[in-house]
């Protein structure tokens, strides 16, 4: 017994260390499985703190777009796995709120994204109309010279642009370039496209997140709302636009502007806009800009001004026919804008010939040399061998008003055909244009101009008769202005229905004005002359000679006729053209003359007379017989 006592002593002893060593061991696999335990939880939840700082790091660098990706993953892999962990749950409560802050900070930048281009559609209208005019440009250098390809240069736009799509049309692009990459470019260097003016990332970007988010609906009506407004704003133009073709240019790009964003958006983004509602915005766009340029072009009086307001007008079309849209209301309008161009033209030309008559000497032109006599033949189609034959220094039958006129005919002419280039219409509506507008030019404008000055006090004989000199070498040159329209545009006189210029009437008219204007003239000098007529009805005895005044008024109408009978020039037309009125007036004269001295004699005073006073009135009038 105290041999087994003594050996459990020692045995409890010796047990002491070892249970100390086992307690020991036990707590270090506690400790171990603790460790263990917690690594795998840390395992699990590092992923989802990471995850959480790449949020917060991505939200910071508003890169929304991967935010929302990174938010998916972290709710619907990471987040399950440690959701009983207390950081987990507010980390859950805080999605919905980073979800609807990614949305208004997505939204706010798609908001100054349309700012920005509402800003910059001029800009962005401009370079489209400028590669709209390149091409234009080119267009008719390859139809001038057919083999000229523009072989690399098509080939690297076509690289260029598909580069662009690529780029824009990427939500994932991350780095925002900026709204507006402007430059501004060298006249000489390639033109920007449109597309490489914008940066259209936030409007792919944000739709991508309302389409994660559910809400895509939502966005498209809101983009469309407010492009629909910014489209009213553009369309609405300022009040002083017609005062200089600046104000049309920048209204034009504008428009064009607001019409290539929504066409790269329509092309680029599936469904954002569509076909119908483009061309709804369109229909709105092109009444407002129709009813905007009818009444702004209406107070515009300056024709070359009209005229570039026309090119513009056809460059916006070209530029938006270019992009699909169709335009043949503009061209259409254009017609009509083309009827107050003429009537500019009226007016200008009014006055032009106003100026030519009321500075014209109304005598031949003198020609000292051959230069001058060549220099005037070139102006005006004039022929005639007799003259030719003649030595230096002569006289051309007409005055300088003549090729003047003749000449501004044809700038009148150059002017209206300008209007019609680029406006789509066949020679022949051009040519029946040119032709109506020439038509009033030479019925309306110069028919009023001849008549005022043919009219107007104090004209002398000498020029009467030079006007109907001018105006028979005018009627003739009708032919000639008739060939010109012709030759500018290609439709033979025959053609069905051209229409004739009605120049000769023109000038018939106003020769026979003139002649006239000769005839009432020469009448009212006779009245003036028979006032001075003082009869002594009681005379006993005549007088020796034909009385004073009658000698008087016969060598008035002797230098007179003398005009008559020394015009110059072409003796054919002249001497019977002028003969023949020297011949009227003579006879209009002679009758007025003789109706009068009756008159005297009959007057109501002449009570009585003596045979004496009526043998001095018959001196009177055997002088007018001889």
């Amino acid at each position: 017994q105290n041999q087994v006592t003594d050996t459990n002593r020692k045995l409890q002893n010796e047990g002491k260390e070892l249970i100390i060593a086992m307690e020991e061991l036990k707590q270090c696999r506690l400790q171990q499985r603790n460790i263990s335990a917690t690594v795998d939880k840390l395992t699990l939840c590092l992923p989802v703190l990471e995850m959480y700082s790449k949020l917060r790091e991505q939200m910071k660098s508003k890169r929304h777009y991967p935010a929302l990706k990174t938010l998916e993953h972290l709710e619907h892999t990471y987040l399950p796995q440690v959701s009983h962990y207390r950081f987990c749950k507010v980390m859950v409560d805080n999605i919905p709120r980073l979800r609807e802050e990614i949305k208004e900070v997505s939204m706010s930048d798609l908001k100054d994204f349309l700012e920005s281009i509402r800003k910059h559609s001029d800009k962005i209208g401009e370079t489209a109309m400028k590669q709209a005019q390149q091409q234009r440009n080119l267009d008719n250098i390859v139809s001038q010279h057919p083999r000229i390809s523009g072989g690399k240069k098509a080939k690297k736009e076509a690289c260029a642009s598909s580069d662009l799509e690529v780029k824009n049309t990427s939500p994932m692009s991350e780095q925002d370039s900026g709204i507006l990459d402007v430059e501004d470019e060298d006249e000489d260097e390639e033109v920007p496209g449109a597309q490489d003016l914008v940066d259209f990332s936030p409007v792919y970007r944000c739709l991508h997140i309302y389409s994660v988010l559910g809400a895509r609906e939502t966005f498209e009506n809101y983009y469309r709302k407010q492009r629909r407004k910014q489209a009213r704003l553009v369309l609405q133009p300022p009040s002083n636009m017609h005062e200089t073709l600046d104000g049309y240019r920048k209204y034009f790009n504008q428009i064009v502007g607001f019409f290539v964003v929504e066409d790269h958006i329509l092309h680029t983004t599936q469904g954002l806009v569509n076909r119908a509602y483009i061309d709804e915005l369109w229909e709105m766009a092109l009444s407002k800009t129709i009813a905007a340029l009818r009444t702004h072009s209406s107070y515009c009086s300056d024709p070359s001004l009209v005229l570039d307001l026309k090119n513009l007008i056809v460059l916006f079309a070209d530029t938006l026919q270019g992009y699909g849209f169709p335009v043949n209301q503009l061209f259409d309008m254009l017609l009509e804008i083309q009827d107050q161009y003429s009537e500019t033209l009226l007016k200008k030309w009014s006055g032009v010939f106003r100026n030519i008559l009321d500075s014209d000497n109304y005598s031949p032109i003198p020609v000292t040399n051959e230069d001058v006599y060549k220099k005037i033949v070139g102006q005006f189609p004039f022929q005639d061998a007799e003259l030719e034959k003649q030595p230096f220094p002569k006289k051309f039958p007409f005055s300088e008003f003549v090729p003047k006129v003749y000449n501004q005919i044809k700038e009148f002419i150059y002017a209206c055909l300008k209007f019609s280039e680029d406006l789509h219409l066949s020679s022949t509506e051009v040519d029946d244009m040119i032709r109506k507008s020439t038509n009033l030019l030479l019925t309306r404008t110069l028919s009023n101009c001849l008549q005022n000055v043919i009219k107007r006090r104090n004209v002398g004989l000498t020029e009467l008769v030079q006007i109907i000199i001018n105006t028979t070498h005018l009627e003739k040159s009708c032919k000639f202005l008739e060939e010109f329209i012709t030759n500018i545009t290609n439709v033979l006189p025959e053609t069905v229905h051209t229409t004739k210029l009605y120049g000769t009437t023109t000038f018939k008219d106003a020769r026979h004005a003139a002649e006239e204007e000769i005839y009432t003239n020469l009448n009212q000098k006779i009245d003036q002359f028979l006032q001075l007529a003082d009869y002594d009805w009681m005379a006993m005895e005549p007088g020796s000679k034909a009385s004073d005044y009658l000698l008087d008024l016969i060598g008035f109408l002797r230098s007179t006729f003398a005009v008559f009978t020394h015009l110059p020039g072409d003796v054919d037309v002249h001497s019977t053209m002028s003969g023949k009125v020297a011949q009227t007036a003579c006879m209009s004269a002679c009758k007025h003359l003789s109706t009068s001295l009756m008159q005297l004699l009959l007057e109501a005073e002449v009570r009585q007379l003596t045979l004496g006073a009526l043998q001095q009135f018959n001196l009177d009038v055997e002088e007018c017989e001889r």
